[in-house]
C-alpha cells in the first residue's frame, strides 16, 4: 500500500496539478493564482497559450514545455527539481491536468519516489457539462476522445453498449456529426444525448434530444467550438450486452480480443485498462513484452 502522509517537513518538493479556465477567465480561482505565483516553474502543455493566462493574473514565474510529444524526457527533469526540493506546478491549456491532458504520467511517477501531489479543484468541462445536461449525475463514466477511425471507433461504442450509466465524451467539431452517426448505429436512434458546446464561453449552448434528433442538428447546422457529448446509459441492455464476454480473460487475453476485434493495440490497452483500473502504461509494456 501506498499512503501519501502530511509533507509539512517533506524534504522534496511538491507537484501542484492546477486547473485553468475553460473558457470564462473568471473562473480561475485566487488558490490557483496564488500556487502559479509561489511554485519555482509552472509545466505547461503549451507555454505559448499558458503565457496569455500569466500575463492576465500578473504571473510572473517561469514555464517549461510538457507535453504528450516531450514526457519521456521532461518527467525525469521535473523529477529532480521535486526531488531538489523545487515546487512545480503542472497545467494543462484548459481545465483539470490529466483529464484528457498530459499529466498522469507524471504524477505516477512522483508518487513512486514519493513526492507529494497536490489537486488543487476547479474547472472541468465534463463535469461542468454533467450537471447541467438533464441526464443522471450518477453513476456515471467519462470516456473521453473515442478512436477517430470508423472501424476503431464502432468497436469501442460496441463495448460502451453494455454501460447504464451517463457516458461523456468529448468531440472535435469536424468529427461531431461521424461520431454521432456511429452512436445512432450502435446505440440506436431513439437514445437520448445531450450536446454542450463552448461551456462557459459567450456562445455557450446546450442541444438536448434523441440521438437521431442531434444527429440532424449537427448535420444541418455549422459546427463551430468544443463539444462534450454526454450520452444516457442503456435502460434495458440485452443479457448479451450486460454481460462482460472479455471477464474470463486475462488482462493480456483482453487486450488481444479487442486487438483481433479491429481496434489498435493503443485503444485496445487504453479500453481495458478504464475498464480494470489499471495502469495504461504497464498495461501497454507488458503486452508489447518490454
Amino acid at each position: 500500500m501506498n499512503q501519501q502522509k502530511s509533507f509539512s517537513n517533506h524534504q522534496t518538493g511538491t507537484l501542484y496539478l492546477v486547473p485553468t479556465p475553460i473558457g470564462n477567465l473568471g473562473d480561475m480561482t485566487v488558490r490557483s493564482i496564488d500556487t502559479l505565483k509561489s511554485v519555482a516553474v509552472i509545466a505547461a502543455e503549451d507555454t505559448r497559450h499558458t503565457q496569455q493566462l500569466l500575463n492576465q493574473f500578473d504571473i510572473l514565474t517561469k514555464q517549461i514545455s510538457f507535453h504528450e510529444h516531450n514526457k519521456e524526457s521532461r518527467i525525469p527533469e521535473l523529477i529532480e527539481r521535486l526531488q531538489n526540493g523545487e515546487d512545480v506546478a503542472q497545467v494543462s491549456d484548459a481545465g483539470m491536468p490529466s483529464i484528457s491532458d498530459p499529466g498522469h504520467e507524471l504524477v505516477t511517477a512522483a508518487i513512486a519516489v514519493n513526492i507529494p501531489v497536490v489537486p488543487l479543484p476547479g474547472a472541468s468541462a465534463g463535469i461542468t457539462a454533467l450537471v447541467a445536461s438533464g441526464l443522471a449525475p450518477q453513476p456515471f463514466m467519462f470516456y473521453g476522445f473515442l478512436a477517430r477511425k470508423p472501424k476503431e471507433q464502432l468497436a469501442e461504442l460496441e463495448l460502451l453498449n453494455r454501460q447504464t450509466q451517463t457516458m461523456l465524451f468529448y468531440e472535435a467539431p469536424h468529427r461531431l456529426a461521424k461520431t454521432l452517426g456511429n452512436m445512432v448505429t450502435v446505440f440506436g436512434a431513439e437514445r437520448a444525448v445531450v450536446l454542450a458546446r463552448e461551456l462557459t464561453k459567450r456562445y455557450e449552448e446546450f442541444i438536448r434530444g434523441t440521438l437521431a434528433e442531434v444527429l440532424q442538428w449537427a448535420e444541418e447546422n455549422e459546427i463551430r467550438g468544443e463539444f462534450v457529448v454526454l450520452v444516457a446509459g442503456n435502460s434495458a441492455p440485452t443479457m448479451e450486452s450486460a454481460i462482460d464476454p472479455l471477464a474470463d480473460l486475462s488482462d493480456l487475453e483482453a487486450v488481444q480480443a479487442l486487438v483481433d476485434q479491429g481496434l489498435k493495440i493503443t485503444a485496445a490497452v487504453k479500453q481495458i485498462a478504464k475498464d480494470r483500473q489499471l495502469d495504461r502504461q504497464k498495461l501497454y509494456l507488458n503486452y508489447r513484452g518490454e
